[in-house]
């Protein structure tokens, strides 16, 4: 008899009622499982549970009782939603169709019983100005091998670890963050990667349709970092295999890398365009923003980052390039929280970021009849670009046009404020002593930017004989020749040097003046703050000024101290300890060390990014380039902020001078070399018990234009660098080569 009930048992189990292939699907993902464990827990191929979900296939005994029995308890767990399901189409298929844009209200959350879910997130939307960025969820929890993690409906986010009390909890319009890294799979799905640790399911099969289900489903974007600016667009990174799933090459040609864009008649630029989407002039490049005109205060814009096509180049990025989704989420993801959603090059990055933190306009007072209308906002670039000073501009500016085609412009005619590049040969002193230590000054061009008081919206005015005021931010024709380093004040008192074995502060090259030349004024004030008084005898002069970097500064100095903390170095240290936890501080978080990287590249590339030169074929001495329409196009600022950096790097060295008797044997940008009888920084720096050194000079620590060991090599070593290098009287910058003790190409200077 039992063996009759249990052949009846089996029959019933046989025919087990399952629901539809799209049910079983939607409660895997509910309760965060993933194939492989569904396909491990029923003892079967991962493929034959993905044939259960797409309709292919249908479980046979004895797994079907047991998979019924799974998803019936799942189905207790997650009702049914209502179907919001909508097709999407196959690059390979039909032509693109175009998508009636959703509503707001559809756009802000999921339907059904992913609402739920999103409720809690929702309540603690963050305001419309955020706060300072903070230590990030994303930043403390490594993301689990891809092998762990399940693809999660668009619909429903996945469920998140704990993250820490400061770390602001996402929700309203963009629950999910910032950005999503997509990949695709063997079977053509794609899967996207996002901050936190989030998956979700993409479900769209081309790119018109992934622009479409990423405005109106993805829940992607970020605050807008100023009340009167914009929120930030969603970004996709596209693994090569997400780029084959959509049509797209995973490398470009040589033709196409040198044009930086696929070519105009490329398929899925032709989808784009009938699904009635348009690209930038950039193009469809490394990074791509595909865009519709904006209805009213909703922006349709959507950003593409594709690593393959060298978006993330490894000077900024370092390997961001080879990581795996998840992984590379993570780091994009903290450099989104902390900077902001990348828009291009890091250089480009740093650009756009004083615009979102400085918008150039806001919203009136009501007029009359009660509407707001767009304003100039005081204390922005404006909306206009504005011409630089004939001194100012840089070789083949249309307003120098008029000057002969091959002339060269002396000192007296060009502003050249430019980092150090200074090195002499070692004294006979120096020589019997054994090391030579490398000082780098941390963010050094972003402490300068800190404070610089500079020129807005309005054109400069030119002047003639001049009375000098520090507080007037301009250029000035002045000679400060008669600058003498072997006398200057330090600290308000007048010190006796070794002026010959100091750079002068007021040339890039080190060289002492020989007559009238134009400075910025932070060169122009240094000098009297050296002792000496300065006769202008003409300036071009900016009346409308601010600290319009003041804000740039602050968001990347907290991204740097921040991550920097994660990787364990914090501020306020004391000397030895700071050393030591700077000893390997990459290594604990190869991740972090990359973000760590591309925030200083940030500071260096915007602020060079300012005074950006023709680019491409075509372009002609006196002709206008495209950088020329920008507000941010400006020379002059960053004139200032170079400036400053040397003028404070100058300074330090001569406290430490007066202070010690050491002076520097070569100095490049941010990177000063010192000779020692000990290989640590604190060979150098005369530190007391108390922690203290001298007043005005180089410090140990993490804060920017505090100073970090940069290297250390043998005396020896140096004297054979200059050695091998020298040549026609040059001296080799052994600061260029100091960190490694690598010569890898001869010194030329540049």
């Amino acid at each position: 008899m039992s063996e009759l009930f249990d052949a009846v048992d089996a029959l019933v189990a046989s025919r087990s009622p399952l629901p539809p292939p799209a049910e079983r699907r939607r409660l895997r993902q509910a309760h965060a499982l993933t194939l492989d464990e569904v396909a491990a827990a029923l003892g079967v191929r991962r493929a034959t549970v993905g044939g259960w979900e797409s309709g292919k296939a249908e479980p046979r005994p004895p797994e079907r009782e047991a998979y019924a029995r799974l998803l019936k308890q799942l189905a207790a767990l997650y009702p049914a939603p209502e179907n919001t399901g909508a097709t999407q189409e196959d690059p390979a298929t039909a032509a693109p169709q175009t998508s009636t844009p959703a509503t707001p209200a559809a756009q802000a959350g999921p339907t059904g019983g992913a609402a739920k879910a999103a409720a809690p997130a929702e309540a603690e939307e963050p305001s419309a100005t955020p706060p300072a960025p903070v230590r990030h969820a994303a930043a403390t929890r490594r993301p689990v091998p891809r092998a762990e993690r399940a693809p999660q409906s668009s619909r429903r986010p996945v469920a998140r670890k704990a993250a820490p009390a400061d770390t602001p909890a996402p929700g309203g319009a963009y629950a999910h963050g910032p950005l999503l890294v997509l990949d695709a799979d063997t079977e053509r799905q794609v899967t996207g990667y996002g901050v936190g640790g989030l998956i979700l399911d993409v479900p769209a099969k081309s790119l018109p349709a992934l622009v479409e289900w990423t405005l109106t489903e993805a829940r992607l974007g970020s605050q807008k970092l100023h009340g009167s600016g914009k929120d930030g667009d969603p970004l996709l990174v596209l693994t090569e295999a997400a780029c084959e799933r959509y049509g797209l090459p995973a490398a470009l040609s040589e033709a196409e890398r040198l044009a930086g864009r696929l070519p105009e008649g490329h398929k899925v630029i032709r989808q784009l365009e009938r699904a009635g989407w348009q690209l930038t002039k950039r193009g469809l490049g490394p990074w791509a923003r595909i865009y519709r005109p904006a209805h009213g205060s909703r922006r349709q814009c959507v950003q593409l980052c594709i690593p393959s096509w060298r978006a993330l180049d490894d000077r900024s990025w370092g390997h961001a390039a080879q990581l795996p989704p998840p992984e590379l989420a993570r780091v994009l993801g903290v450099y989104a929280a902390r900077v902001m959603t990348p828009v291009g090059s890091t250089a480009v990055t740093g650009l756009q970021l004083m615009t979102a933190l400085n918008p150039p306009t806001r919203a009136s007072e009501p007029d009359a009849d009660g509407r707001r209308h767009r304003e100039h906002r005081p204390g922005s670039l404006g909306t206009q670009p504005v011409d630089p000073a004939p001194c100012e501009a840089i070789d083949g500016h249309p307003v120098l046009a008029h000057l002969p085609r091959f002339h060269v412009r002396g000192p007296d005619e060009r502003l050249f404020e430019e980092a150090y590049d200074w090195a002499r040969d070692l004294t006979d002193a120096e020589c019997m002593q054994q090391h030579l230590v490398g000082l780098d000054v941390n963010l050094a061009f972003g402490a300068a930017a800190n404070g610089a008081v500079v020129g807005l919206a309005s054109p400069p005015e030119h002047v003639t004989d001049p009375v000098f005021d520090p507080a007037v931010s301009g250029s000035w024709l002045v000679d400060l020749s008669h600058v003498d380093l072997s006398r200057v004040k330090v600290g308000k008192q007048w010190r006796d040097l070794d002026g010959g074995l100091l750079p002068s502060p007021f040339t890039p090259t080190g060289e002492h003046p020989t007559g009238p030349a134009w400075y910025a004024t932070p060169t122009v004030a240094y000098a009297v703050e050296l002792g000496y008084a300065v006769a202008p005898l003409e300036a071009w002069v900016r009346r409308e000024s601010g600290r319009f970097l003041d804000g740039w500064y602050k968001r990347l100095r907290d991204a740097y101290v921040a991550t920097m903390a994660d990787l364990g170095v914090t501020e306020k240290l004391p000397p030895a300890e700071f050393l030591q936890a700077m000893d390997g501080y990459k290594s604990r978080d190869p991740e972090l060390g990359i973000v760590v990287d591309a925030v200083k590249m940030t500071v260096k590339g915007g602020i060079g990014k300012l005074q950006e030169k023709a680019r491409g074929g075509g372009w002609k001495p006196g002709q206008a380039w495209p950088a020329l329409a920008r507000p941010t196009w400006r020379p002059d600022i960053r004139a200032t902020v170079i400036s400053r950096a040397r003028v404070n790097m100058h300074r330090k060295m001569l406290a430490l001078a007066a202070a010690t008797g050491r002076y520097p044997v070569a100095v490049l940008s941010d990177c000063a070399v010192y000779a020692a009888d000990g290989p640590s920084p604190l060979d150098v720096l005369p530190y007391g018990t108390d922690g203290k050194t001298v007043p005005g000079s180089f410090r140990l620590g993490v804060s920017p234009g505090m100073v970090k060991h940069e290297g250390t090599q043998s005396v020896l070593w140096g004297a054979d660098v200059l050695e091998k290098l020298g040549a026609d009287g040059h001296v080799a910058n052994l600061a260029r080569y100091i960190k490694t003790g690598e010569v890898t190409a001869k010194d030329t200077g540049e």
